[in-house]
This record gives structure tokens, sequence and C-alpha cells, in this order.
């Protein structure tokens, strides 16, 4: 089995802090969001998230998962994207010739982490693997999952509850329309 990198895995969380099925969002107020970077080691003390902080937070992960559910054949929305870049651009990285990317320095300390964010998803787009990262097929889950098939053919993040779903609904539909 594929073991996802360590890039993939902070990108999948992030994406995941929503749960369409659910309806619950870790990150939907700025102290989930403060607890979350603080769970997943990203920041030390967050200080206060401001409001504008937060937003870019939760534009950045809409962004992430169109891009997500492009890799499963959605098309993406255009304006969520260019959202989601103007983020990353406001938040630079540091590029050096004895080291991986690192975030650049002046950050507040609460916007670090997009600058992390940023650098995972880089380094997955860098070696391709961004195609394995993906959001499930079926939209009434949605959720994000590392494709571990050979062919990077999987569409769904499991095939016995939303692939079987997906398969049932279709079949039914088949059955009607030979009625």
């Amino acid at each position: 089995m594929l073991e996802p990198p360590a890039s993939a895995v902070l990108v999948e969380a992030f994406v995941n802090t929503v749960d369409v099925e659910e309806a619950s969002d870790e990150i939907a107020t700025p102290v989930g969001l403060s607890a979350w970077l603080k769970g997943r080691g990203l920041i030390d003390n967050p200080g206060r998230i401001t409001a504008d902080v937060h937003a870019d937070y939760l534009t950045l992960r809409a962004g992430l998962r169109e891009v997500l559910g492009a890799h499963v054949g959605d098309t993406p929305d255009p304006q969520l994207l260019a959202a989601a870049d103007r983020v990353l651009a406001a938040h630079p990285v540091l590029i050096t010739a004895h080291g991986p990317l690192t975030t650049a320095s002046g950050l507040p300390p609460e916007r670090e982490p997009l600058a992390t964010l940023a650098i995972a998803w880089n380094e997955l787009v860098t070696t391709g693997d961004a195609a394995r990262l993906k959001r499930c097929a079926e939209h009434t889950c949605a959720w994000a999952f590392w494709d571990v098939s050979k062919n990077r053919s999987r569409r769904w993040c499991s095939m016995k509850v939303c692939g079987n779903r997906n398969k049932s609904r279709s079949y039914a539909s088949r059955k009607r329309q030979t009625v």
C-alpha cells in the first residue's frame, strides 16, 4: 500500500476539517481554527485569530477542496480557485539554495500555518502526488482521501460505503429506465 507523504496527510487533514455528511466544521470559528492549528502542531500560541485571518483559512480550504474534486471529474469553481490563489500569494515562502522551502520571515504567527499549507501543497503538485489526493465523488460525503490504487483511478473514499451508494443508485436508475 502506498503511504501518503507528510504533506498529503497535512493537506488531507486540513480539507477534512469540514464534514459534509455530518454537517460539521472543526474550524468554523476562530477558536476552532486555533485549536486545530495547535492540535496539529502548526502553531504554539495562536493568540487571537482575527476574522480576516480566519476567512483566509476558510478560503484556502474551499479552493483546495475544489482542486481535489477536479481529481475525480468535478468541474472546479474558478472563483473559489482564484480566491485561494490570492490567499496563497499573500503568504510567501522562502526558497534557499541549501534547504527546502520554508515560511518567509515576518509573517504573524497565526498566518505562518497558511504558508506551511502552501509548502505542503506545492510539494504534492511538484512531485505529482497531488493527483492521488482526491475528494470523494459521492457528493453527500465529499471526504478527502489518499488514492492508493495502482493507476490512481479510485473515485470514492470507501467502496463499501460511498462506492456502494453510487453503484446502487446507478443500478436502480437503469432498472427504472427498462420498466
